[in-house]
């Protein structure tokens, strides 16, 4: 009896555990980047006046102590489930898109604003915004897990040649 069995390609054989990794080290380095540059000082203030101008608004405001411990533990949870993104998991996939998206956005975000030289007109900041210095490797990281999950995305399958 034949049976088909899975033989992953030499592309997806790794998982995109690497890239993965490297994303939740740049998210750990943005998170002290955030708190030792005072990204909540600029933050709370922007979410403020957002919500007075659209009170549909829905991003919280955090108090530092909250903010820095709920990150903490997100990134953690993240880097926990490298050995899974290693294998390359197919149910991680869709976080794994999620992760990849957000944190782009993220790092382009600091990018952007730290160009502008402020959130909103009333909230302004010396140049660069906080968490810029680690932007670059949140963007970095991010196109390097998107592109691994468009490399792993296939598995190839093909028959044994005769065990």
């Amino acid at each position: 009896m034949i049976s088909i069995r899975r033989v992953p390609s030499a592309l997806s054989a790794s998982g995109f555990g690497g890239a993965w990794f490297a994303l939740c080290v740049a998210f750990g380095l943005h998170i002290a980047d955030e708190a030792f540059t005072g990204f909540l000082d600029v933050y709370n203030p922007t979410v403020t006046i957002l919500r007075e101008r659209w009170s549909w608004f829905p991003m919280p405001t955090f108090q530092f102590r909250d903010w820095v411990v709920m990150l903490t533990l997100v990134c953690g949870l993240l880097f926990c489930l490298t050995p899974v993104a290693a294998r390359g998991m197919r149910g991680l996939r869709p976080l794994a898109w999620f992760f990849a998206v957000i944190m782009l956005l993220n790092g382009l975000g600091h990018t952007f604003f730290s160009i502008l030289g402020h959130t909103v007109a009333a909230v302004t900041f010396r140049r660069p915004a906080p968490g810029f210095y680690s932007s670059p490797f949140l963007i970095a990281a991010s196109l390097w897990l998107m592109y691994r999950l468009r490399r792993t995305a296939r598995v190839d399958f093909q028959l044994p040649t005769g065990d």
